[in-house]
């Protein structure tokens, strides 16, 4: 075949411009703490991904963009209080309309010979080796060297430490690894995103020449503060632990693996991750698509998630129906597993994930997983739920006493602040509702009657009951945090969420929410939920500059009303001979 052009033949048509080449890809930390298949879909040309086109993103969900913008203003606060404690040791790299501009201007920061601050605030680091990205603060390893180096600082607006002893903690005015020491009331609250994310900042300032100079065994610091704001945590990346691989070994893997499975996706080879539903799911963004794509070819991860998805695949089981259509007596199909070889994925329990496909593909909210189920009951009984603002506080607690007569108005009662969170006004509605509590519980001590005080999911009222003994010990009406520690491990305080969960399969998950209507209980707001209710806590205390809004505030109390009424209507049905009408898994 001749190489000869139509151009060099003579017909007076130049010859066609090369196709453009693709965009480099460059990801945040964020992708290494994030689904597989979303950083696919990220990544996929525009134009390929059908009628559904790109989602709106995290930020059209008002929960997520509260939290961003509050995370925002405590980054700002921080650099307020480095600003006044480090004078002249500190510089904020200036705000620019690009990242491209942030770039140049925190390069002209870092080599300000005549400044030489030794904390430099608000950085974006060079593009290169496939990442993005940029630090709040980037720290000299060597006060005053030039030459040293800089390690990474990160600030977020959640909790990096628990009372314990054996963080490495440096004071806010000293944010240097060489001022820590070891810490005798704090001890680490590993979280994965923030590790990821300073060794992706070490490996930015790496590529860019700017970071400390390697030495072999030589600690890798990177710095995070977190909502207390008053300390700097150090981690050391290059430490292996006791798990054997240091943080930036498990950054090095999961990069590699994003960045592979994203430049497939840009350009437009094969998929390296296909959709399989996790619990990461609920609040994805791209989750429509991938349930598009899941329901269409009847995928078990629709009903079976996770590792024990990859198990049944594993065997040749792949849609629900294949599943539904399984003799659990029989077994997995496929020959037996060689014991020498491990396989991927947990092993599912195959009665019961036979009976989840077939609820799912009938149409069944609950299965009985016992013949009667069962939950403690007592004389007098109180339904709890409690409404937080994130990480800024409990603001409600929501009380429905019911049962024997103990001289107190039985029905629903509010503990609540209306004092923007922060505030110290939340100890007072706490200690509110404990003395009223403990009152309760008083009363049934002396007339010898056994009390029962029902949550659904008790983790977050159990954080909020200790956090707010320790927060605002010595306010009227606050406990010891001895008293909370003896309430929450006493046969008083039930959790339902277990109960429900030994009692019952959920093929549509185990929210309240989701739970509730088979007992008969429904929401009066059709808007019912957490990220709503924030926005709407927002609102009712004009968290945002506004006027407060007493609807809000009243939407608020019947949100609250309508959760403990849900427990209340859960258990109480429970315990009934109605339930019996839900389906036993043997029945399927």
């Amino acid at each position: 075949m001749s190489t000869t052009t139509a151009y060099e033949a003579g017909d007076g048509c130049p010859p066609a411009a090369p196709a453009p080449s693709p965009r480099p890809v460059l990801l945040d930390a964020a992708a290494t703490t994030r689904c597989r298949r979303r950083v696919h879909l990220e990544h996929v040309p525009p134009e390929d991904l059908g009628p559904g086109g790109v989602p709106a993103g995290d930020d059209a969900d008002p929960g997520v963009a509260m939290r961003r913008a509050d995370a925002a203003a405590h980054r700002a606060v921080l650099a307020g209080r480095w600003a006044e404690l480090l004078g002249s040791r500190w510089a904020a790299v200036p705000p620019a309309p690009t990242a491209a501009a942030r770039v140049v201007a925190t390069r002209e920061l870092l080599a300000d010979d005549e400044r030489r601050p030794d904390v430099v605030g608000n950085a974006e680091l060079p593009a290169a080796e496939g990442r993005r990205g940029g630090a709040e603060a980037l720290v000299r390893a060597v006060p005053g060297d030039p030459a040293s180096g800089w390690w990474p600082l990160i600030v977020v607006r959640h909790r990096v430490t628990d009372p314990g002893e054996g963080a490495l903690t440096s004071p806010l005015g000293q944010p240097h690894p060489e001022a820590a020491t070891w810490d005798e009331t704090r001890r680490v609250r590993t979280v994965t995103r923030d590790v990821l994310r300073l060794a992706h900042l070490h490996r930015m300032l790496r590529a860019a020449g700017l970071a400390p100079p390697e030495e072999p065994d030589a600690p890798v610091w990177g710095g995070v503060v977190g909502m207390d704001a008053d300390a700097v945590v150090w981690i050391d990346l290059a430490d292996a632990g006791a798990g054997g691989r240091s943080a930036l070994e498990t950054y090095d893997r999961r990069h590699g693996d994003r960045l592979a499975v994203a430049e497939a996706a840009r350009s437009r080879g094969p998929a390296l991750a296909e959709p399989s539903r996790i619990t990461e799911c609920r609040r994805c963004p791209w989750w429509p698509t991938c349930e598009a794509a899941l329901r269409a070819v009847d995928d078990v991860s629709l009903v079976v998630r996770g590792d024990a998805a990859l198990r049944l695949r594993g065997r040749g089981v792949t849609t629900v129906r294949e599943l539904a259509a399984l003799d659990p007596a029989a077994g997995l199909p496929g020959p037996e597993p060689d014991p020498e070889v491990p396989e991927a994925g947990e092993v599912p329990d195959l009665v019961e994930a036979v009976a989840l496909a077939r609820a799912w593909s009938r149409d069944v909210p609950l299965v009985r997983r016992v013949e009667r189920p069962a939950v403690a009951r007592g004389d007098v009984e109180v339904d709890v739920d409690m409404e937080s603002l994130g990480e800024d506080g409990a603001y409600l607690w929501g009380a429905l006493l019911t049962g024997a007569d103990i001289g107190l108005e039985q029905g629903y009662r509010a503990f609540v602040t209306w004092d923007p969170l922060p505030t110290r006004d939340e100890g007072r509605s706490f200690g509110e509702f404990w003395t009223w509590l403990a009152d309760v519980r008083a009363r049934c001590a002396a007339r010898g009657l056994v009390l029962r005080a029902y949550c659904y999911n008790e983790q977050a009222e159990n954080r909020w009951l200790r956090a707010s003994a320790e927060r605002f010990a010595g306010m009227a009406g606050v406990p010891p945090a001895e008293e909370v520690e003896e309430f929450i491990a006493s046969e008083a305080w039930i959790d339902l969420f277990p109960a429900v969960s030994e009692s019952f399969l959920c093929p549509h998950g185990k929210g309240l929410k989701r739970v509730a209507p088979s007992a008969g209980f429904a929401w009066h707001d059709p808007e019912a939920g957490g990220e709503n209710s924030m926005r709407w806590y927002r609102d009712a205390v004009g968290l945002d500059g506004g006027e407060p809004d007493p609807a809000q505030r009243e939407r608020l109390l019947v949100y609250n009303a309508d959760d403990v009424r849900a427990t209340w209507t859960l258990r109480t049905w429970m315990t009934s001979e109605r339930v019996l009408e839900v389906p036993h898994l043997a029945d399927l």
